[in-house]
């Protein structure tokens, strides 16, 4: 499988492009916090092989400070990097095949956004144990300095994340954490605020929201929150939308225990919506 350069107009990003040889749609694949687009290829699976397998070409891009990208590592603000994924979309519109949304974690929240900012040119959208309901266990006074802190200090480290809540499977957490291609350091306070305040603002538009949706999540994940998920599924507008919860599932479903059925999933979905 050839793996080509992407670029994305406007962008500071490196982009990649996964061509199928005879392709019956596109997905425009978003990456989670501190990861790259790359390791879709390697690791959750196999996903990009089995999607460009499937018929499905494959556009992603490392998002800003993240990867081959550029920009100081993490830290980023989501209306930003949610501007970045309008850009790339907007490369795609002279497509003629159905583009699809498919967004993991950070890269979940990133596809929602944009997804409700402009619908248009969309055939669907696939979020994988998506941040969407940030902070909601943290204090209303943190809630309230944190935008504060976010501008003064964005570098600031603030959490840290817990590499053994990725997966149930000790060779995924194993490769994570031996992989020099990821940020192994906290959370910075620029992506923590910001990531708060873009999944606060997108809940009161989501009851017009009516693209074909699917969305999973594990019941176990510490990572990101399995309610925001189901809380999503419950306000979405869309008639066509399918919320699936894998019972002790961690935060990368696809390295998980259930990553085959967590990928036949995917591929059954986006087969089931193109000709």
């Amino acid at each position: 499988m050839l793996q080509l350069e992407w670029t994305v107009p406007d962008a500071p990003v490196k982009g990649y492009v996964w061509q199928a040889l005879e392709p019956r749609g596109i997905v425009l694949l978003s990456h989670g916090f501190g990861e790259y687009a790359g390791r879709y290829v390697e690791k959750y699976h196999g996903l990009i092989p089995a999607l460009v397998g499937a018929g499905f070409t494959v556009y992603s891009y490392d998002q800003r400070g993240h990867g081959a990208s550029e920009g100081r590592r993490a830290v980023v603000d989501m209306h930003v990097l949610v501007g970045d994924h309008l850009k790339a979309r907007e490369a795609l519109r002279h497509q003629p095949l159905p583009v699809f949304l498919l967004g993991h974690s950070m890269g979940g929240l990133i596809a929602a956004a944009s997804a409700v900012r402009d619908p248009r040119g969309l055939r669907g959208v696939i979020l994988s144990s998506p941040a969407l309901l940030v902070g909601e266990d943290e204090s209303p006074l943190k809630k309230r300095l944190a935008p504060l802190l976010g501008r003064l200090f964005p570098a600031a480290p603030v959490k840290q994340l817990s590499t053994a809540s990725l997966s149930r499977r000790q060779d995924e957490v194993a490769a994570y954490e031996s992989d020099r291609q990821v940020y192994h350091g906290k959370v910075p306070a620029l992506c923590a605020a910001s990531m708060l305040n873009l999944s606060e603002g997108l809940w009161r538009r989501y009851a017009q929201w009516h693209l074909p949706t699917l969305v999973f999540h594990g019941s176990a994940d510490t990572v990101t929150d399995p309610r925001g998920s189901r809380q999503f599924h419950e306000a979405i507008a869309a008639q066509d939308k399918t919320f699936v919860e894998f019972e002790g599932g961690y935060h990368e479903l696809l390295n998980d225990e259930c990553r085959a059925e967590v990928r036949e999933l995917i591929l059954r979905w986006l087969g089931e919506r193109t000709p």
